[in-house]
């Protein structure tokens, strides 16, 4: 049983601003948990407070009641496993080595890596589709392929939970929908922040909307995404609908001449 719970957590700037403002948030075992909201609004700044790249100025990160900051930075790395928002081509690695690398939190320095970690690695691999990536160079893989095998390098981290800042940036509709799909399925608590207000209606059991660091609403997709919300927080006219054949909240959005508010009434 896996649960992650934010308390209070805040995260200020030397200016006295806060990025992140006393958000609570839960993620329940199995959950995929999903963070949206218009840019600016504090998604990967709470993720980095959630991870431990960025230390809180107030509040609480708990895992299974325990406070990660507490916790030494190897062992806050066996639970928790974080695939970034665009995997850096720049690894002069292969991508079976690059997937090792998730193997690191549960090693002494000087370990090398044996035939469980290498099972470990082709598991990871097959399971997200590309095990006959492994011996190529990371640097040349596609968007999508780099973001598999990411996914991959989280797998074989066997963490509690996955942390995954816009998964989908910068891919084609074929690949947002396999790499959520397949996050879904790990059978891990998942937080992410996603841009596309229906990919996260579909595949998130709950959503936290933020607008300037703060939690405005938060619940079951149905719950949430409503036509007064979209104009509240992102300024935008929109229909929202139920999908007949997934059941999910459909979103469309409205041009300017439809209904559009000015940015006066924002």
């Amino acid at each position: 049983m896996t649960t992650l719970r934010t308390e209070g957590l805040s995260y200020g700037t030397g200016e006295g601003r806060h990025l992140v403002d006393a958000v609570d948030l839960t993620a329940a075992d199995g959950e995929t948990v999903g963070l949206v909201g218009p840019n600016g609004s504090g998604k990967t700044t709470l993720l980095r407070c959630v991870y431990g790249a960025l230390r809180p100025t107030h509040g609480r990160v708990l895992l299974d009641g325990d406070d990660l900051a507490a916790l030494p930075v190897k062992a806050r790395a066996r639970r928790i496993a974080t695939v970034p928002q665009d995997g850096h081509a720049g690894f002069e690695l292969t991508v079976g080595q690059v997937v090792a690398m998730g193997r690191a939190p549960h090693k002494r320095f000087w370990e090398a890596d044996d035939a469980a970690d290498a099972s470990l690695v082709a598991a990871a691999l097959s399971r997200v589709g590309v095990a006959h990536l492994e011996p190529r160079a990371f640097a040349s893989l596609s968007g999508g392929e780099r973001q598999r095998a990411l996914v991959a390098r989280a797998l074989v981290q066997q963490p509690a939970l996955v942390v995954l800042d816009e998964p989908t940036n910068h891919l084609d509709i074929r690949y947002q929908l396999e790499i959520l799909s397949l996050v879904r399925d790990l059978g891990t608590t998942n937080l992410l922040a996603l841009h596309d207000l229906n990919l996260a209606a579909y595949y998130c059991d709950r959503l936290y909307v933020l607008k300037e660091g703060r939690v405005l609403a938060s619940g079951p997709p149905a719950d949430v995404l409503t036509t007064e919300l979209l104009r509240a927080v992102y300024g935008v006219a929109a229909e929202v609908s139920t999908h007949p054949v997934t059941g999910t909240p459909t979103v469309v959005y409205l041009p300017h001449d439809l209904g559009q508010p000015s940015p006066s009434t924002w």
